[in-house]
């Protein structure tokens, strides 16, 4: 296993780790001395850094894998939906905010995973980024609103809203993709078809 894979298998588990820290009631809601709130979002931060270090290092030492292509996003997925979940569990974000952001990343997905078995790929979009670096930023903020930095609250939450309107037209734009790339498959598909019987 190639070291970017190994990064998203270690992203994938921090992900019960960080639900742990963020779900636990710790005495003084302190670990080892430091806030909790603060090792959630050490941790979540950690991880959000392994999902922009292995794409980084897979293409630049050429190590992409269909491996690698397929665990990235379910490890994002996995990642930003527990701390999402958690979140609504600690009364820090609405709960029909994270239903939507949560549902739109499980469409996206079966989406992909159907573009994966009619034998074509779906690459990440540049609005998909935008999504992605937008829930760490809400993330981390609500994350510390909970704890030390209550302030942050209101710039967590408006971060949240912009989220919520990046994901609906993120996945209005892979299924643009998916119509497109879907039909140019099934053309490529018939003409050598035809060229086989030719």
């Amino acid at each position: 296993m190639n070291l970017p894979n190994a990064l998203t298998l270690v992203r994938m588990f921090l992900v019960p780790l960080l639900v742990v820290v963020l779900l636990t009631e710790f005495e003084g809601r302190q670990i080892l001395g430091v806030p909790k709130d603060l090792v959630g979002a050490g941790i979540f931060a950690l991880a959000s850094l392994t999902d922009w270090l292995d794409g980084y290092l897979a293409r630049r030492r050429r190590q992409v894998t269909w491996l690698g292509q397929m665990l990235d996003p379910i490890a994002d997925k996995l990642l930003t939906s527990a701390a999402f979940i958690s979140l609504v569990q600690l009364n820090l974000a609405p709960a029909w905010m994270v239903a939507l952001i949560i549902g739109r990343e499980f469409a996206v997905t079966a989406l992909r995973s159907l573009a994966y078995a009619k034998g074509f790929v779906i690459p990440a979009s540049s609005l998909g980024k935008f999504k992605m670096a937008a829930q760490v930023t809400a993330i981390l903020l609500l994350i510390l609103a909970g704890g030390p930095l209550p302030i942050l609250a209101t710039p967590g939450y408006l971060v949240l809203w912009a989220v919520m309107a990046l994901a609906v037209v993120s996945a209005v734009d892979y299924y643009r993709r998916f119509q497109v790339m879907a039909t140019a498959h099934v053309t490529d598909v018939n003409v050598a078809r035809e060229r086989r019987v030719g």
